[in-house]
């Protein structure tokens, strides 16, 4: 439940919130915990603190992933945010029952509440919440004496990688490393008109999503040659020798690869009712090391900037 308080959100705990058992484990009754904190002191005022820093980092991870949800570019990047603030809900429900068990009141804290502008970022920012928290729960696991405290902080700290596959390749350039990554499912998921995943000293992978009537540019490659797979969609492909002359042109699809001499003027236009997903290998690389240009508009003006 809410009280509203001069622009202020006071949050409460609301026992018919959750469905979940307030104990981490089966096994571990809730007779127990009366016994275990019948010693419980001034100078653990600290765990006290803990417990409730705990409970307000859950229910803002609660608000920041109820919003994420809403932004989830499909159903598979949905469900495991679902997934993942079903686990949230979990844990701050286990923390509440915690904290009143040991100061017999209910918690009196505010949410966070984390904005973003995008999806990306918002996945970004829990990922480094996450991060934060398990560091954060994990000392406290090993500085408690109890150990209905321990369980507690030791089963909120084990989703501290739950973001990695859903950033995993859509903000980093893992260039220069080993890598495997699952080419069709981040081509699929990507939403960005081209993000770099990949930038060696010869090759360089990129992920491109084409909008419905869009296209990627007509542009030449000097002395590079370029390798271009659609996974989603459909586009028609044109190359000639002069932008003017594009007297070579193919209808492709899913599945469809696409091979661009160096030298050779080129387009790719999505002729579908659904954003055209393609990755394009480029030896040697076209772009700079890192690059991730949202829309088109954006590599439009990155080009200009750096003229490559």
């Amino acid at each position: 439940m809410y009280m509203i308080n001069k622009g202020m959100t006071i949050m409460y705990y609301d026992p018919n919130m959750y469905a979940y058992p307030y104990y981490a484990n089966a096994y571990t009754p809730m007779t127990s915990a009366g016994y275990m904190f019948r010693g419980y002191q001034e100078n653990d005022q600290q765990i006290i603190d803990e417990i409730l820093s705990g409970i307000k980092r859950e229910a803002s991870a609660v608000d920041l992933y109820s919003r994420l949800v809403k932004a989830a570019p499909n159903e598979k990047h949905q469900n495991d945010i679902l997934r993942a603030l079903e686990e949230k809900r979990y844990h701050l429900n286990n923390f509440t029952n915690l904290y009143i068990t040991m100061t017999g009141r209910q918690p009196e804290y505010q949410i966070d509440e984390i904005a973003f502008d995008s999806y990306r970022e918002g996945v970004q920012k829990a990922k480094e919440s996450e991060a934060q928290g398990y560091r954060e729960y994990q000392r406290n696991y090993s500085q408690t004496p109890y150990p209905l405290v321990q369980n507690v902080f030791l089963h909120a700290s084990s989703g501290g990688q739950r973001f990695e596959h859903m950033n995993h390749n859509a903000s980093q350039d893992y260039g220069s490393q080993p890598f495997v990554v699952d080419i069709e499912e981040v081509t699929k998921e990507n939403e960005t008109f081209r993000t770099a995943i990949w930038t060696g000293e010869y090759l360089q992978v990129t992920l491109m999503s084409i909008a419905v009537g869009d296209d990627i540019g007509l542009e030449l490659h000097p002395d590079v040659d370029q390798f271009i797979r659609i996974e989603d969609g459909e586009g028609l492909v044109q190359m000639g020798d002069t932008k003017n002359n594009l007297d070579f042109q193919r209808r492709a699809t899913e599945d469809f690869a696409i091979m661009v001499p160096a030298g050779k003027w080129h387009n790719l236009t999505n002729t579908g009712n659904k954003p055209l997903k393609v990755y394009s290998i480029y030896a040697p690389p076209e772009h700079p090391f890192g690059t991730v240009h949202e829309t088109k508009e954006d590599a439009l003006a990155a080009e200009e900037h750096h003229h490559y």
